[in-house]
C-alpha cells in the first residue's frame, strides 16, 4: 500500500476517533489489511490516471477505498465467522462492531471534507447497498441457480470493483458509457476472482468450507446437478437426508469424486467467458496508456495467463 494513502487512513481515524485504544485498534486493522497486498487502492489510482485525472487528493479518495473495503470484509468475517488470525476477529465482537461504525463515520466525514457532490455520494451508497444485498443472499444461502449465483456475485464481489473504480472517475467529466462499461467491467472482475475463490473451497476442508456450509457455488452447482446415482449423496446431505460425517469419513474419496466430476472444469469454463468479456469491455476503453495496462494487470491479467 502506498505509504501516503496509509497516512491517510490513519488521519482519518484520529480526525474522528478520540477514545485512545479504539484508535489503536482502528490502526491495527489497517496494519493488518495493508499485509494482504490488495489491489483496491491501486484501481483508484489507475482509474483516475487512465480517464485524465489529475487530483491533487487523489490519495484521499484511495484512502475512502482502502477503509470501504476493510469494513465490509470484517463485516463478512464477522458473518462467516472465519480468519480467525484476523486482529478484528480476535478482540471481543462488540467492539469490533464499534469499530466498524467508527470507521463508516469516518468515511462519511472524508466524503464531506472531499465535497462530494449530492448525486456522488448518492452513488455510493447505491453501490455499497448492492454489495450489501448481495451479501445478503449468500449469507441465507437463498442461491438456488447459475443465474443466481452470478447476480449475487456480481452484486456482492462485483460492486467492490465498482466502487474502487468510482472513487477514480467521480470527480471526472466521465461520459455514461464510460461509466458504464467500467461498472460492466467490474462485474466480470469481481465474477472472475469469486469463481477462482469458488473452485479452491469446495475442496476445502475446514470451517470455511462451503460443502459443509452447504453453499450453492458454482462449481457446488453443477456438483448437485449431476444425474448420477453415484453423487446422490451431495444432493442428500444438501436436502437434510445425510449428516456431514460421509464428508468427514470419506474425506479423500469425496474429494476425489469433486475432482472427477467435471465441476471444476465447468466453473473455469464459465470465468473464462467472463474473461473474454472483459477482454472485451477493456479493449472499447477510451484510456490513457501506460495506466489503462497497469489496470488490466493489477485486476485480471494474471488469469488470463491461467487459461493460456
Amino acid at each position: 500500500m502506498n505509504q501516503d494513502i496509509k497516512h491517510h487512513m490513519y488521519r482519518i481515524v484520529d480526525d474522528y476517533i478520540y477514545v485512545e485504544d479504539l484508535n489503536a485498534l482502528l490502526k491495527s486493522f489497517i496494519a493488518d489489511k495493508e499485509q494482504e497486498n490488495a489491489s483496491w487502492s491501486k484501481i483508484t489510482v489507475c482509474t483516475h490516471y487512465m480517464l485524465g485525472g489529475n487530483s491533487p487528493h487523489l490519495h484521499r479518495m484511495a484512502a475512502v477505498t482502502e477503509l470501504i473495503i476493510l469494513a465490509l470484509d470484517i463485516m463478512d468475517d464477522l458473518q462467516d465467522q472465519d480468519h480467525s488470525s484476523k486482529t478484528w476477529m480476535q478482540c471481543p465482537q462488540a467492539i469490533t462492531l464499534n469499530a466498524l461504525l467508527a470507521m463508516l463515520m469516518g468515511v462519511i466525514g472524508e466524503l464531506g471534507q472531499l465535497q462530494v457532490a449530492d448525486k456522488w455520494l448518492v452513488e455510493v451508497s447505491k453501490i455499497i447497498s448492492r454489495s450489501v444485498n448481495g451479501q445478503q443472499k449468500d449469507v441465507t444461502n437463498s442461491v438456488s441457480s447459475v443465474d443466481d449465483y452470478l447476480l449475487m456475485t456480481q452484486e456482492k464481489s462485483g460492486s467492490l470493483f465498482r466502487f474502487a473504480c468510482f472513487m477514480g472517475y467521480y470527480s471526472l467529466d466521465c461520459t455514461a458509457e464510460m461509466m458504464e462499461q467500467l461498472n460492466d467491467l467490474a462485474d466480470c472482475i469481481g465474477l472472475i476472482h469469486q469463481i477462482q475463490n469458488d473452485m479452491r473451497d469446495v475442496v476445502q476442508y475446514d470451517v470455511k468450507s462451503d460443502l459443509l456450509n452447504k453453499k450453492r457455488t458454482l462449481p457446488i452447482l453443477y456438483l448437485l446437478s449431476i444425474d448420477d446415482p453415484a453423487f446422490s449423496q451431495f444432493k442428500d446431505y444438501y436436502d437434510g437426508k445425510m449428516n456431514a460425517d460421509f464428508l468427514w469419513q470419506e474425506k479423500e474419496a469425496t474429494v476425489r469424486m469433486i475432482h472427477d466430476s467435471g465441476c471444476l472444469e465447468y466453473a473455469r469454463i464459465v470465468q473464462s467467458v467472463c474473461l473474454q468479456k472483459a477482454e472485451g469491455i477493456y479493449e472499447q476503453l477510451q484510456a490513457i496508456s501506460p495506466w489503462k495496462e497497469e489496470f488490466k494487470e493489477i485486476t485480471y491479467a494474471s488469469f488470463l495467463d491461467r487459461i493460456k
